[in-house]
């Protein structure tokens, strides 16, 4: 599962949806998602992608503290 966070709304997609494949690299992984979006890949350069243990992908802001 791939659960993306996007101009404060919360989207959950599969890896199917996205056409992804396994061993795929961040910015390929972004790339997808602004597919599925339709928007530009740019929209996302202060995004991170979080891979978690389980193996669902965050998408998300870029976290920024103080």
């Amino acid at each position: 599962m791939v659960h993306v966070r996007f101009e404060g709304k919360s989207f959950d997609v599969t890896e199917q949806q996205l056409g992804m494949t396994a061993g795929m690299n961040d910015a390929q992984v972004m790339e997808r998602v602004a597919q599925h979006l339709d928007v530009g890949a740019s929209q996302f350069t202060s995004y991170v992608v979080d891979r978690r243990p389980s193996g669902d992908i965050v998408i998300r802001p870029e976290a920024v503290y103080g």
